[in-house]
């Protein structure tokens, strides 16, 4: 079966479908890792958006279920250079996910970095490109849009009960490895909805606002929530939680071109000079400040990729520590900030 790719300046990317048959619509975008992509596309933090894979072969390994971030798949469609199955594939099909291979991946991604990323919709089957076309033209833009509603949690659950400290984790799109790995390094985890009450999350000894999709910036519910906490608990943002905590403490966020995606994006920290090879996927990002709160760089566009409020007990990150999937070179920052709450619990 025969499939396309229309993205909204009338493109076309011709294709296999390797999944399910139908369409799907949402902003098309790249992620560089050579690995994980049953991580990246259970990832919450890629709603509403169209996955290409810049690595040549996607599914050589398989699949599992252990390597899922959520119960679910949340990228709209997935578009590939080579799909490996059966197993990848079958995956895909079985939660009905529009899958393409034979695109040219290189070209695509070049367009996305030079243009930004764009609206699109992706075909399996039968279609029309004109009306593929119109229909990506009539998407939301991402810019605006909050997405972090759609994939919270609705009631709070304990996902780990013992710890030596107690941490709640403000859910705007979490991944399992995010839990996985507060609960190894010892703590007791509960997670909340989105829309929690900065009363409530002040009984913790910390308290994790997570990654999620969409932009910041309409976000003021939550951000407000964020300005109400400070002082009162531990606090740490990654990615989305980075950038909620940046504009509760004045800073500005913006859209990026095409986005930070990948398992290869060097920070540099600055406390110590080193370069941490990190995890990343976000679209937004915090504009480049030289005030000493910011604790870590992007060595490819100066964003900030940290910030500290030692007297606020705050601190983020905009890459992903937790790495799932992807270097462990940030590994022991999630641990260290669990050793801070539990030391001061």
């Amino acid at each position: 079966m025969t499939g396309f790719l229309a993205l909204e300046d009338g493109t076309v990317f011709r294709g296999e479908s390797v999944g399910s048959e139908g369409f799907a619509a949402g902003e098309a975008v790249f992620t560089t890792g050579m690995s994980g992509y049953q991580e990246a596309v259970t990832d919450p933090s890629f709603a509403e958006q169209i996955v290409c894979f810049t690595a040549p072969m996607i599914g050589n390994y398989g699949v599992a279920d252990a390597r899922s971030e959520s119960g679910r798949v949340h990228a709209k469609a997935v578009l590939m250079r080579e799909a490996r199955g059966p197993e990848w594939t079958e995956w895909l099909h079985e939660r009905g996910i529009v899958a393409l291979s034979g695109i040219d991946t290189r070209s695509l991604v070049l367009k996305i970095r030079d243009l930004g990323s764009m609206r699109a919709v992706a075909v399996a089957g039968g279609g029309s490109i004109e009306e593929a076309v119109e229909a990506a033209r009539a998407l939301p833009p991402m810019e605006g849009r909050a997405l972090a509603a759609a994939v919270s949690t609705t009631e709070p659950f304990v996902f780990a009960e013992e710890g030596r400290a107690r941490v709640a984790v403000v859910d705007y799109g979490v991944k399992s490895s995010v839990l996985r790995r507060l609960a190894a390094a010892g703590a007791a985890v509960t997670v909340h909805p989105h829309d929690v009450g900065a009363d409530e999350l002040a009984g913790y000894d910390g308290v994790l606002f997570s990654p999620g999709p969409g932009d910041p910036g309409p976000l003021q519910p939550e951000v407000a929530t964020m300005r109400d906490l400070l002082g009162r608990t531990q606090v740490l943002g990654i990615c989305l939680g980075h950038q909620v905590l940046a504009l509760a403490t004045g800073h500005e966020t913006f859209k990026l071109p095409f986005g930070h995606r990948g398992a290869n994006h060097p920070v540099l920290q600055r406390a110590d000079q080193r370069v941490l090879v990190t995890s990343q996927n976000h679209g937004f990002a915090v504009r480049a400040t030289d005030t000493e709160v910011a604790t870590h760089v992007s060595l490819y566009d100066g964003t900030v990729e940290g910030l500290e409020f030692p007297e606020l007990r705050a601190r983020s990150l905009q890459f992903h520590p937790e790495a799932g999937p992807g270097p462990h070179d940030a590994w022991p920052l999630l641990e260290h900030w669990v050793d801070e709450v539990a030391a001061n619990a």
